[in-house]
């Protein structure tokens, strides 16, 4: 069994599919030679145990400084109104999150109330699943401090490499390229936010998109890890930089939002919309992807495992189309309307009593 298990390891591993051609795992193996600092693949184990402590941090920056300055903001920590406790309706609504008109009925008959007594029942109870406005603030206060340190971090350890003002620097000497300490510092805490984002996600406020986000954080952490064992951080430390710009802002317009400063909240959506369109639909595809995919081929000779890392590449470009239509639709909304209406990644009300997106 060991034999077999090895021989797979072996196939899996092979340096066909993963390296260039006539290059070896020796060759960039940690410790190979004394010029050359190459990334060790065992430190992508790092961030998982790392990723509980930051959630750790980002509870006590959430209860201790985040939720101060959003209740002084005057955000309210509560809910306005609670469901009376009701065992019938209770039992229902935890065995049927939707509940037809015959329920509905039934439930009205069993409790010799009235159909609009127990819709009303209903609103009640489901509103006290959903986050409050503090909590919602807190979340996007984290991510906003989070985006914001990672951008000015990973733009001071790239402004004095040449691969950020030419990006042909990535594919000269490839594979032989050093990862210096500034460049795994932010390889190691990047991948410990996404991996956090992908424990967290089932406990934060749910969106509309959430299978679409949780393909995100899988796709970021799997190019990453990509990029990390086959020796193309140079390239993986652009994408990082380029995603890093415009989350800032989203997260800040949705704070103004929630703390009630909409002129505020409008003219960082504003800047948002124009940073997002022009990073990710403008610099993300027709600088990066164009050199993965024009320029490296010309420069590197080309190896199965690139493909699927230029593949991931372009799966997160598709991502970026889809949230670009809403964010879009938010844009015309907002025009519309006069202010930024709702969030519209927000998971809505199933009951057609509820007007808008919470």
């Amino acid at each position: 069994m060991t034999g077999v298990l090895q021989s797979i390891m072996d196939g899996f591993w092979s340096e066909d599919i993963w390296l260039p051609p006539n290059t070896t795992w020796k060759e960039i193996a940690p410790g190979s030679s004394e010029e050359i600092h190459y990334s060790n693949s065992k430190h992508l184990y790092i961030p998982i145990p790392l990723a509980f402590l930051m959630l750790v941090l980002r509870y006590c920056l959430e209860h201790y400084w985040f939720a101060p300055v959003g209740i002084s903001l005057g955000i309210k920590s509560y809910r306005s109104k609670k469901a009376p406790p009701n065992t019938v309706l209770e039992k229902s609504y935890s065995l049927h999150k939707k509940l037809n008109h015959k329920q509905i009925q039934g439930l009205a008959k069993q409790l010799d109330w009235t159909e609009r007594k127990v819709e009303r029942w209903l609103r009640l109870r489901r509103s006290q699943d959903k986050p409050s406005t503090l909590v919602k603030f807190c979340e996007n206060a984290w991510r906003c401090l989070y985006y914001l340190c990672s951008f000015i971090f990973g733009l001071v350890v790239l402004w004095d490499k040449p691969w950020l003002w030419n990006i042909n620097e990535c594919w000269f000497t490839y594979p032989h390229q050093s990862v210096e300490a500034g460049m795994w510092w932010h390889y190691i805490i990047s991948l410990t936010f996404y991996w956090s984002l992908c424990f967290s996600q089932f406990f934060d406020v749910k969106r509309k998109d959430f299978w679409q986000m949780f393909i995100h954080h899988i796709a970021t952490i799997v190019l990453m890890s990509f990029s990390w064992v086959t020796n193309l951080h140079r390239i993986g430390s652009l994408v990082l930089i380029v995603h890093d710009c415009a989350d800032i802002f989203l997260e800040a317009a949705k704070m103004a939002k929630y703390s009630g400063y909409q002129k505020i909240c409008d003219a960082i959506f504003a800047i948002f919309t124009v940073l997002w369109i022009a990073t990710r639909l403008g610099v993300y595809p027709f600088w990066i992807i164009r050199s993965t995919s024009i320029e490296a081929p010309k420069i590197v000779p080309m190896f199965p495992a690139y493909y699927i890392f230029n593949g991931l590449l372009i799966l997160l470009l598709v991502l970026h189309i889809f949230w670009t239509y809403l964010i879009l639709k938010i844009a015309y909304n907002s025009l519309n309307a006069g202010q930024m209406e709702g969030d519209i990644r927000s998971s809505s009300s199933n009951y057609s009593t509820d007007s808008k997106s919470q």
